[in-house]
């Protein structure tokens, strides 16, 4: 228990003896209002995580701006200045409108919108007509006309069927020495097995296109009288991997080295038997063409155990020019040692962390927070951005120098004046901190017009490999994780070319074992998505 004076002992005391025990007291006061402070700014970083992860877990994903209305920055004379998008845009000796009422916009009806959804489909023409008796009846003897018929049209779902394929192969023997023959006949695509391209096709699809886990593609297949277990399905993907579809993968390997722009991300996935603890983290990395490249769109996926830079740089050893990625540092780190290779960073990353700071605002202090006004110049930059996607890359450059870099650069002459006011810890400072460390590399596309302002496209080729992971948790083994990764990959690159996947790993895999055995590989350009020679039906229309 602390001693506490009484008044009377206080008077008794002398002057030096007061004086002493008021600036101990003082700096004990000292000393406390620290820790509180220390206590306070825990509290708070506390309180912005828990509300992040809330946010995460139960808000929405979407980190689109409630509000809509523009802020843009000017500078004058070195000086920051706000200025509304109204002021910006207004015109003095325009006429006022007769009305302040908004014309209710209309879309117009699609034409021709049900004849497009079925065209390509094959047709089916069922007749229903009434019998000359019939028609007797009604109108009497040569008493009626036929008309055009009158047609209507409705899906027929056909669903799917397992049949036996029984090959056979007619054998031939000379009467005169022995010798024998056999007609021309399909190799087996597995020796021993009894896998077609069509079943081995439908395992790929609906493991790495729609997220089956292997043993629901199991129970299907049982139902349809099939009895294949989920280990068959496993070897059969790993062999298929490894030894038809790999050689198409590195071929689409070589042909985005061609790229100037691509795209790179990478995701963590548990690994069951890599010769780890259970639990450690594997990743999966995904290498794409740039997504303004609206033709001969390449996706691929890259299996490894750890997150090193050692992998981009084996990945990329060939690469010559930009590669744009999220703030992580391995990337920047090949760029050093590379005079060839330049790094170009992601302004959603960069906005997502303002995002979070602006999250962990009450609601109601939001729109005057830092962290908002910061949104909203972003929120302009990608406005302007957006007009220019249509555009070929030298008007798209000339634009971005134009209109988008001035609004860069008083971005970053706003934020490096604010930066001494942010506090030393919590988001806000996380968001600075991240955003000015990376301003090198959210400049490379004010300087080429044809890197993307932002890195979305890799997390979309990445989205379906993340789905899939959820489902099914993790890849058992390292194998089956290379051959996961060149099946997502084939499977990722005939979406983003509007193919079907399914139609197209059949065709592979009825095409590749035809030329395993030739030394020239140039048979594989004829498989590309976008070879001409591909079969009908494979497009999407």
């Amino acid at each position: 228990m602390a001693f506490k004076f009484t008044e009377e002992q206080l008077n008794t005391l002398d002057k030096s003896f007061i004086v002493e025990l008021f600036l101990q007291l003082q700096e004990q006061n000292d000393k406390l209002s620290g820790e509180v402070q220390d206590l306070n700014q825990k509290i708070e970083l506390l309180i912005g995580q828990i509300t992040l992860s809330n946010k995460n877990r139960f808000g929405r994903s979407s980190e689109k701006m409630e509000d809509a209305s523009q802020i843009c920055f000017m500078e004058i004379d070195g000086t920051i200045v706000f200025f509304n998008e109204a002021e910006a845009v207004s015109d003095l000796d325009a006429e006022e409108p007769e009305t302040l009422e908004p014309k209710p916009a209309r879309k117009p009806k699609p034409v021709g919108k049900k004849d497009a959804d079925l065209s390509g489909l094959p047709v089916n023409i069922i007749t229903h007509y009434m019998t000359e008796e019939e028609l007797v009846a009604e109108f009497g003897k040569n008493g009626w006309k036929q008309l055009p018929d009158a047609i209507s049209k409705r899906y027929r779902f056909i669903p799917a069927k397992v049949e036996v394929d029984e090959h056979h192969v007619g054998v031939y023997a000379s009467k005169k020495d022995g010798r024998i023959i056999k007609a021309d006949h399909p190799q087996a695509l597995l020796h021993g097995s009894l896998v077609s391209p069509t079943l081995a096709a439908a395992i790929m699809n609906g493991k790495y296109v729609n997220a089956v886990p292997l043993y629901r593609l199991e129970q299907e297949f049982s139902r349809y009288g099939l009895n294949i277990t989920r280990q068959n399905m496993a070897n059969w993907m790993i062999r298929l991997g490894e030894s038809c579809l790999a050689v198409l993968y590195d071929h689409l390997h070589q042909k985005l080295y061609d790229y100037h722009v691509i795209q790179a991300d990478e995701t963590p996935v548990l690994v069951n038997r890599d010769g780890r603890p259970a639990g450690s983290k594997s990743y999966m990395w995904v290498y794409r063409s740039g997504h303004l490249y609206k033709d001969k769109q390449i996706v691929l996926y890259d299996y490894h155990k750890t997150r090193n830079s050692s992998h981009p740089r084996e990945f990329l050893k060939d690469y010559s020019g930009i590669c744009v990625t999220d703030g992580y540092q391995v990337y920047h780190k090949v760029e050093k040692e590379r005079e060839d290779l330049r790094i170009a960073g992601c302004w959603v990353h960069a906005r997502r962390k303002f995002d979070e700071a602006m999250n962990v605002v009450p609601k109601e202090q939001r729109k005057k927070s830092n962290a908002y006004l910061v949104m909203k110049q972003i929120q302009a930059i990608y406005r302007e951005e957006g007009k220019l996607q249509e555009l070929p890359p030298d008007e798209r450059l000339m634009q971005r120098q134009l209109v988008i870099k001035p609004l860069v650069d008083a971005l970053f002459v706003y934020l490096k004046k604010m930066e001494p006011t942010v506090p030393s810890s919590g988001q806000l400072r996380k968001a600075y901190t991240y955003i000015l460390n990376q301003e090198k590399y959210l400049r490379v596309f004010l300087e080429d017009g044809e890197v993307p302002i932002d890195n979305n496209a890799s997390e979309r080729a990445i989205r379906g490999f993340c789905i899939g992971k959820k489902n099914w948790q993790m890849i058992d083994t390292i194998n089956g994780a290379h051959s996961s990764a060149i099946i997502y990959s084939i499977a990722e690159t005939a979406k983003a070319n509007n193919l079907k996947p399914y139609d197209y790993f059949v065709y592979l895999l009825e095409e590749i074992p035809k030329h395993m055995e030739d030394t020239n590989r140039s048979f594989l350009d004829e498989l590309l998505p976008w070879s001409p020679n591909l079969p009908d039906g494979i497009r999407k229309n």
